[in-house]
């Protein structure tokens, strides 16, 4: 059986950065999959140079447990790293590479348990669902999903293997990211007739902003989850041509990470109607044409499951420990729980550690989930 640190290894090695194909390391992991006998299904992107994996192992007309965990990884490019971000290093007991946190570490658990699977004669399956960009917003799992949702018998629970230090999370935000772009009208900067369209966004964005003061200053809160409240944040922008030229076009992209409590369509309308009545008047005054486009860009469902709620009670005993978190990143929970598969977030390593240069997993995070597996499938 090969070791987790090995598994780890291997996937490491694949740059599965969401820019690329993640078809090597999916034919890697359905390859270890089907080699201990289970039954693997794919489901696509629209070319083709993407896929999700479902595989099942053991009796397939049972529900079971389902693991869930994402290939790709964020980009290395402009970080300063210590080592090769591909190629697994170890220095002090901690295990080096990208990846290793969010979330091959999780992976490669997964694939050892399933090498443990068939020599305990289990009654319930194990299922494993590994999915293709959620780092560009959970894009891959929702056909994964689409496609277990035409299964005769899902999964009864799921565990998505988020680095959370092995603490089960029942709760997080629900993430939405827009698009706006901006339509002005051009001429040269001498002259007072055109419509600048970095200015027009430069005005929306600043509406964003006040908002996210209001709601750190006002509310609603809950205190459960760090920040205590909705945020709002603009996150990229880009415009004009030239500084002597009026700018007719300008880009940028937002989101709203909203608590449970919070409906964020209510704040997407307050954005919308601010552009709309108070921002557009003074632009089509001037250009017909000028104005705003706002796209949804991602739409990523929260969760709140209650500290009862059998899948909570499940793997809060398997891990030990009965206190729960709540956390303001996303995951494909909030989607697995929408569809009707109770889930939670539960994983070896700590997202403080993901995304940055020198991602790292200790050895202790590793053997944590490696244990909290194995007390897994004695359950099944």
């Amino acid at each position: 059986m090969t070791a987790p640190i090995d598994l780890l290894e291997r996937l490491i090695a694949f740059d599965s950065t969401s820019r690329r194909s993640n078809l090597d390391i999916i034919a890697f992991i359905r390859d270890s999959l089907e080699g201990l006998g289970a039954v693997c299904r794919l489901t696509h992107d629209d070319a083709g140079a993407k896929a999700n994996l479902f595989a099942t192992l053991g009796p397939t007309d049972r529900p079971g447990v389902m693991l869930s965990g994402h290939t790709d990884v964020v980009p290395v490019d402009g970080q300063a790293w210590s080592s090769d971000p591909f190629r697994l290093t170890e220095r002090d007991g901690r295990l080096y590479g990208r990846g290793s946190a969010d979330m091959k570490g999780f992976i490669a658990l997964c694939l050892h348990a399933a090498g443990r699977y068939g020599s305990l004669r289990a009654a319930d399956p194990l299922h494993f669902a590994f999915s293709f960009d959620e780092e560009l917003g959970c894009i891959g799992v929702r056909r994964l999903i689409a496609d277990l949702v035409t299964l005769p018998v899902r999964p009864r629970l799921c565990l998505v293997g988020e680095p959370t230090g092995m603490k089960v999370v029942a709760g997080h935000k629900t993430r939405r990211g827009f698009a706006c772009q901006v339509h002005g009208r051009e001429c040269h900067s001498a002259l007072a007739e055109g419509v600048n369209a970095v200015e027009a966004a430069a005005q929306l964005v600043t509406h964003i902003g006040a908002i996210q003061r209001r709601l750190k200053q006002d509310g609603p809160f809950d205190h459960a989850y760090d920040p205590p409240y909705t945020t709002l944040h603009t996150g990229l922008i880009e415009g004009g041509r030239a500084l002597n030229i009026v700018p007719a076009d300008c880009r940028f992209q937002f989101e709203i990470r909203a608590l449970p409590r919070q409906n964020p369509d209510v704040l997407e309308a307050e954005i919308r109607c601010h552009a709309r009545d108070q921002l557009e008047p003074e632009m089509k005054a001037r250009s017909p044409s000028a104005g705003f486009d706002i796209a949804v860009i991602d739409d990523t469902a929260g969760f709140d499951l209650p500290d009862d709620d059998p899948a909570v009670v499940f793997f809060s005993r398997l891990t030990g420990d009965n206190r729960t978190q709540r956390v303001s990143f996303g995951t494909e929970a909030g989607l697995f729980n929408k569809a009707g598969v109770p889930t939670v977030v539960c994983g070896p390593g700590f997202i403080e550690q993901a995304h940055k240069p020198d991602e790292f997993i200790s050895r202790e995070q590793l053997a944590m989930g490696e244990a909290f597996l194995d007390r897994l499938l004695e359950e099944l």
